[in-house]
């Protein structure tokens, strides 16, 4: 979603025009948390993180407050310790094993992101929508919802928090998929099939209604290179199953008159060319890769 953050460092002075009396700063005073003395020892998560993503992949994860990372203007909240690890543990399983098992460990070591930010709650944006995930630059990805995630064997867990799962997964898919073509392109061919068909009001079409004009979900209306990772990020976690039953279930005519021969054939002329990008640039058999990652979903949810 290549979201740009401005991150405006506020620094409270305080002028006087008479004398005041200042106290010096304690001990206790500098131990206030944010004023880069807020150390901890290091306990069992942030081991875990080291032998599982810092060692092998050099990404570190930061999950203790710091708003500074955030947007000021959002209402966020921390994440519960407790869900670092299960979430990690399902990311290295269903997104980084699989691109290992397809690419190669070096693939990954280059490519994956090297910092991640997690958050407990939703970003909710001022027209409605909901922000998941954010990756800037390739480098960095902000993971929201953290509190609400809970997969097969977790305490409390219901059929419907698959839903939660597959978001989760679908934004770190989307954003990688960003990773991928900012590095190389994919062909223009791509920005032919749906031209003219973009649109910012994306959010007031149902991904039914946008699947019936040709897209794989609503959001991917909104530009063509959403449109490129949102092929990615569904393909990849629905399986070829969930995308061949999408397909069948077109049987009306989309919002700008497409129809559904038409949307069916938009949706397979995408495929293909996501299918010949990974090939071609990245060596990857994608639906090799597709199997691999709706199997790793599927463990979780099923």
């Amino acid at each position: 979603m290549n979201m740009k953050h401005l991150v405006i460092l506020c620094f409270l002075f305080c002028s006087v025009l008479a004398a005041c009396k200042e106290d010096a700063l304690t001990d206790a005073d500098a131990d206030i948390p944010g004023l880069g003395r807020d150390t901890w020892p290091e306990g069992p998560l942030d081991v875990w993180i080291k032998d599982s993503l810092t060692k092998n992949y050099n990404v570190a994860v930061k999950y203790k407050w710091d708003q500074g990372e955030l947007d000021f203007g959002k209402n966020l909240v921390p994440p519960d310790e407790s869900k670092i690890i299960p979430v990690l543990s399902t990311i290295r399983s269903v997104w980084i094993d699989n691109y290992v098992a397809e690419a190669g460990v070096n693939f990954m070591k280059r490519y994956i992101p090297k910092y991640f930010v997690m958050v407990g709650s939703p970003s909710f944006n001022t027209d409605g929508t909901i922000t998941l995930g954010t990756a800037e630059g390739g480098r960095r990805i902000v993971l929201y919802v953290l509190n609400y995630f809970r997969v097969k064997g977790m305490p409390g867990y219901m059929p419907s928090d698959s839903f939660n799962v597959k978001e989760m997964f679908h934004t770190i898919q989307h954003e990688f998929g960003h990773i991928l073509h900012q590095n190389i392109l994919y062909t223009p061919d791509f920005k032919r099939i749906s031209v003219g068909m973009y649109t910012s009001n994306w959010n007031n079409v149902s991904d039914a209604q946008a699947n019936s004009d040709g897209f794989i979900t609503a959001y991917a209306m909104s530009a063509a290179d959403e449109d490129f990772v949102e092929m990615i990020s569904m393909m990849l976690v629905e399986g070829r199953g969930g995308f061949n039953a999408m397909l069948a279930g077109i049987t009306q005519n989309g919002p700008a008159g497409t129809t559904p021969d038409q949307a069916r054939a938009k949706l397979r002329a995408k495929e293909a060319i996501v299918v010949s990008y990974f090939k071609t640039v990245w060596n990857i058999d994608f639906y090799s890769l597709q199997a691999r990652t709706r199997a790793s979903v599927e463990a979780l949810i099923k």
